[in-house]
């Protein structure tokens, strides 16, 4: 994970750690149906994070801050 000051909506490590099982499976069987087989680039809690955050405060998501994945 990248070195960030945490916001409110961000997950604990317990919650992660209850819902990163599910998550990275469901991740690991779209990598396996792509023709190339690579791996995403970015890091799914972040990205959990980011769904917390823009869920929490309402705004769009191409106006999170610049400290989440991109919006592209």
């Amino acid at each position: 994970m990248n070195p960030r000051k945490p916001y409110p909506s961000d997950l604990s490590d317990a919650r992660w750690a209850l819902i990163a099982p599910t998550l990275q499976a469901w991740r690991q069987a779209r990598i396996d149906r792509r023709p190339t087989g690579q791996p995403a680039q970015v890091d799914l809690r972040e990205v959990f994070n980011a769904i917390l955050y823009v869920n929490r405060t309402g705004i769009s998501w191409k106006y999170l801050p610049h400290d989440f994945p991109s919006h592209n």
